[in-house]
């Protein structure tokens, strides 16, 4: 045990003390609260209570906002709207239209051809094209419209605009992701990724520190003192506490990032996550961690360099990279057939059921299931790695052999 503590404390140390590792821990928080400080802005500047906040004028210059025009061929619009007489500007004909739209008057206008109540379909002219803003009109030309429509009856035109407002009650807890919210979409996309990188970042920690230690040739100084399980159990250890670390300040600022953006920016609860993902986030990447990276060691053990171990490290983490193929699959029906075999699948459970929590509410039954499988998955990763960990198979320089090692998963003996 007192070897194990001492293998445990040297790679923590070196690992946490790297610089890469500093800034890694340090930047992604700290680009966390500026992204939210930036959409808390935008936000309270949309509803008005910002107007002249200097960040928001940086990102979202105020444009001068033109009139736009239109020509009645169909002899519908009668009456006027108070509100939208700064909004729009009436024309006898299409050529004065035009001059206007020439001579910067208005920014563009519309043509009501005479068979509109018949077709439904009208022109709509501007100078230019973007796809991304210039056909983003205003809504006064079609309030105007449908004022004239109901013959200025403001009730019945209110319940054609908004016919349905609908209550939701939900016999279930309420899920977090509001569909109704665009925001809230991208809160399962931050959670998995945040997830994926952290676990394969830890686990690639692994490949790297056996691989390293295997060509400089301290490893032969170690097999002297210390067995190889025991140097393996070490190693897992520290490098998981250095990843616990990492995903605890990640998942404590951003959660902290996320309740000061909602109560800045007067999003709904909705959008925030509950602390016992927090907890949960913690289980999960420890099982995770724990199972790539006996994997990742295994690799390690048998390759004799880095390059070759970064060829054979893209089987090892296909698994860890279906949720985020199926991520839209995930977020849109996360509690569906798809999603639950994800998240309970030991090699993608760790991102997958993560991706599912963020989204919605999770039963407990099947959270609890996942964590069983994961650790049983997970012991059995870990006895069957520590047969490729032997001095034989770490001293040797043979290359990788895909038989040798997926046989020695299997519990075969390594010849």
């Amino acid at each position: 045990m007192k070897k194990v503590l001492l293998v445990l404390k040297h790679e923590f140390i070196t690992v946490v003390m790297r610089p890469s590792f500093i800034l890694t821990l340090l930047l992604v928080p700290v680009g966390a609260l500026v992204f939210t400080f930036i959409i808390s802005t935008l936000s309270g500047s949309t509803s008005g209570s910002s107007n002249n906040n200097i960040i928001s004028s940086l990102i979202m210059p105020q444009q001068q906002q033109l009139p736009e025009g239109y020509v009645d061929e169909a002899g519908l619009i009668r009456l006027t709207l108070p509100d939208a007489t700064s909004q729009l500007r009436a024309f006898s004909s299409e050529n004065d239209a035009k001059q206007a739209l020439a001579s910067g008057e208005i920014s563009a206008y519309y043509i009501l051809p005479a068979d509109y109540i018949q077709s439904g379909s009208l022109i709509y002219v501007r100078p230019d094209f973007n796809p991304l803003g210039s056909t983003q009109r205003s809504s006064a030309f079609e309030d105007l419209i449908s004022y004239n429509l109901t013959s200025g009856n403001t009730d019945l035109n209110n319940r054609i605009s908004d016919p349905l407002n609908v209550q939701a009650e939900y016999l279930s807890p309420q899920p977090q992701r509001n569909p109704d919210e665009a925001l809230t979409f991208f809160l399962p996309y931050a959670v998995t990724m945040i997830f994926y990188i952290v676990i394969l970042t830890s686990s690639s920690l692994m490949l790297s520190s056996v691989n390293t230690e295997k060509q400089n040739r301290v490893i032969e100084i170690l097999t002297t003192s210390i067995t190889p399980t025991q140097m393996l159990t070490g190693k897992i250890i520290a490098l998981g506490l250095a990843g616990l670390v990492q995903t605890l300040t990640w998942s404590g600022i951003g959660f902290l990032a996320l309740r000061l953006g909602g109560q800045s920016s007067n999003l709904s609860i909705a959008f925030q996550l509950p602390a016992s993902i927090l907890l949960w986030g913690v289980v999960f990447f420890l099982l995770g961690y724990a199972v790539y990276a006996s994997l990742m060691a295994g690799i390690g053990a048998l390759v004799s360099n880095l390059r070759e171990a970064s060829q054979v490290t893209t089987i090892i983490i296909i698994p860890l990279m279906l949720p985020l193929f199926l991520l839209q699959i995930i977020v849109s029906n996360p509690n569906g057939t798809t999603a639950l075999i994800l998240s309970l699948f030991p090699l993608t459970a760790p991102v997958a059921m993560m991706s599912r929590m963020a989204a919605t509410q999770v039963p407990v039954w099947q959270i609890l299931l996942a964590v069983l499988l994961l650790v049983g998955f997970a012991y059995l990763i870990i006895r069957s790695v520590a047969g490729l960990f032997r001095a034989q198979t770490l001293l040797s320089g043979q290359s990788f052999n895909a038989k040798t090692y997926f046989m020695a998963l299997l519990g075969k003996a390594v010849q």
